[in-house]
């Protein structure tokens, strides 16, 4: 099987099956080290991850033998099967792609690789930035050293994290004005994320600015309508006629976005404001950096 190939096919058009050949080669210490990482990466597929390759997932991440690529990239494919068993929490429980008893395995296991200071710092970031998809306590103090670290890239990796964890108002302030481009792209989504007005400033210049990266400033143009919903109305007009057309439809969009936060009774005056929706995440599929 050339995995490659599977790579770059839609995984909604994959073989059946394909998830036992990923454990086949995960488990298999004769495949080649470029074949077990991207299977680790494509066994994180909501197509096909299920319990047994969750576990083996975990296996390799729990495993100091492993390579430490392979064990950073087991903890990132965890992640959106962590987040989606968050979000659901097992309401319906064949909307979700792993049972509850490993959902908890999972959680487990991240946070006792985590708090161990031997593990290498990439199996570390990994770790916080696929555990976050399902926040915890201890997430926020980690997040808080990561940040005040000083390293940059436990900074970014705070910076993302930040996405899915409130509380961090401050600190996305700072990220703004990082000189990390990625760092900068994170805090632009947590300020949409968390509505955090006093970003305003910084985004709408990034929003507007066509110096602006342009996935940036997508990025920025979306998360206005958050930040504050009556401004953004207005001032997104102008981007609608945009000569570019991807910055023309961020602008439509947001504007009905904004409009229907205001119909719905959410307003930046008003004190409630930043309290939209407590479960919106902004699922972003990679998230080490």
């Amino acid at each position: 099987m050339d995995l490659q190939i599977l790579k770059d096919t839609p995984s909604w058009e994959w073989p059946r099956g394909v998830g036992l050949e990923f454990l086949t080669i995960l488990e298999d210490p004769k495949a080649t080290k470029s074949d077990r990482l991207l299977a680790a990466e494509l066994a994180g597929d909501f197509t096909v991850i299920d319990d047994p390759l969750a576990e083996v997932l975990l296996a390799i991440l729990a495993n100091s033998a492993e390579p430490e690529a392979l064990r950073g990239r087991a903890a990132i494919s965890l992640g959106p099967a962590l987040e989606q068993a968050d979000i659901d929490e097992f309401d319906d429980p064949e909307s979700v792609p792993i049972s509850e008893a490993t959902f908890h395995r999972i959680k487990e296991t991240l946070r006792r690789v985590y708090v161990d200071n031997a593990v290498p710092k990439f199996v570390r970031r990994s770790i916080l930035e696929a555990a976050v998809r399902a926040p915890e306590e201890w997430h926020t103090a980690a997040i808080r050293a990561a940040w005040s670290s000083g390293d940059a890239e436990w900074k970014l990796t705070a910076a993302f994290c930040m996405t899915h964890v409130r509380g961090f108002d401050q600190e996305i302030l700072e990220a703004l004005d990082s000189a990390d481009p990625l760092a900068r792209h994170h805090a632009v989504v947590a300020a949409g994320n968390w509505e955090v007005e006093g970003a305003w400033d910084r985004v709408s210049r990034l929003a507007l600015e066509p110096r602006t990266e342009k996935y940036l400033r997508l990025a920025a143009i979306e998360a206005l309508a958050y930040v504050r919903p009556r401004e953004a109305r207005t001032f997104l007009l102008d981007l609608i006629d945009d000569d570019d057309e991807d910055i023309a439809e961020a602008a439509s969009e947001a504007t009905s976005t904004a409009e229907n936060l205001l119909n719905a009774g959410f307003d930046d005056e008003d004190e409630d404001y930043g309290e939209f929706d407590d479960d919106e995440d902004d699922e972003e599929d990679e998230t080490i950096h």
